[in-house]
């Protein structure tokens, strides 16, 4: 397996310390905190560890505070509820002595029902899309360092993206993003440990979609974005180590918060997961400027 992948697996596994206790480590992935998909996929994995015979169906979880990436994280899981059919965990989050993060997770005994589901978008397929590493050398000599390094940093995961990705462009675009996903390799058959890992990927690239309408020039590193919230719903059984199509909207941004949705589609069309984010978006004085003098209908 390739190293980046097994890495990623050995965090998410976590050290039990007790029934309902576990730690996890953290890695810089070029961010200047705990990478906020790395926390949502330990805190599922601990909330995993103490069910059986059901799947997570949803989990809803709150960004606290910033992670410490050189100290380890405390996953203190309540049993909250395990009925017939369901289970509720909660997990808590904790370094330093301090709550970082929260997550309510459900889980169901798998059943059949009613099927229906939307649609998966018309765009080109994976094959041929160059990776989000593969940034023009000219490109990267124009960006700051520490996102330079976000971008070429090897990752577990290939980012393939429908739309070309702009770090300095100033032209509003609509808030919509289409990016193909899957591990860079092969992995067990597993069910909770593929949701474990989307959980972890779909923090990447959500909350950004809320800022295209704008027009920032993420390149400049003049735009301050945290994540607040996250929910995720699995829906059907899903394979992170096949194409996925994570389809993002944004249909809203205000009070310095951005707003965004997005849908996970298999390679054949099915809907395998649904998310939605809300997090902090703040524009430093430059960018602020801009933004009041752009043409408002640009940015409908």
């Amino acid at each position: 397996m390739h190293p980046v992948l097994k890495d990623l697996l050995h965090l998410l596994k976590l050290e039990r310390i007790e029934d309902n206790i576990f730690r996890g480590e953290s890695r810089d992935i070029g961010g200047a905190q705990v990478f906020g998909g790395q926390v949502l996929g330990q805190a599922l994995s601990a909330a995993h560890h103490t069910v059986e015979g059901r799947r997570a169906h949803s989990l809803h979880a709150y960004f606290l505070r910033r992670g410490d990436m050189s100290a380890p994280i405390i996953y203190d899981v309540d049993r909250s509820r395990d009925g017939g059919s369901f289970s509720v965990r909660r997990v808590v989050a904790i370094q330093h002595g301090r709550p970082i993060f929260n997550l309510a997770a459900s889980f169901q005994v798998p059943e059949h029902g009613l099927e229906h589901h939307s649609a998966m978008p018309e765009v080109e397929g994976p094959d041929g899309l160059p990776d989000l590493t593969e940034v023009a050398p000219q490109m990267l000599d124009k960006i700051p360092e520490k996102m330079h390094r976000y971008l070429t940093i090897k990752r577990p995961f290939e980012f393939r993206p429908v739309q070309p990705m702009e770090f300095m462009s100033l032209e509003p675009r609509p808030a919509v993003k289409h990016v193909w996903i899957k591990t860079v390799d092969a992995l067990p058959d597993e069910q909770s440990l593929h949701q474990n890992l989307l959980a972890y990927v779909s923090d990447y690239e959500l909350l950004g979609t809320s800022t295209l309408p704008h027009g920032l020039p993420f390149g400049q590193g003049r735009v301050m974005m945290a994540s607040l919230d996250h929910a995720l719903w699995f829906h059907r059984d899903v394979r992170v180590d096949d194409w996925l199509l994570y389809s993002m909207d944004s249909p809203n941004s205000s009070g310095a918060r951005g707003f965004a949705r997005g849908q996970f589609f298999n390679r054949a069309g099915a809907l395998v997961a649904s998310s939605t984010q809300e997090g902090l978006v703040r524009v430093l004085a430059e960018d602020a400027t801009h933004t009041k003098r752009s043409d408002p209908k640009k940015q409908e």
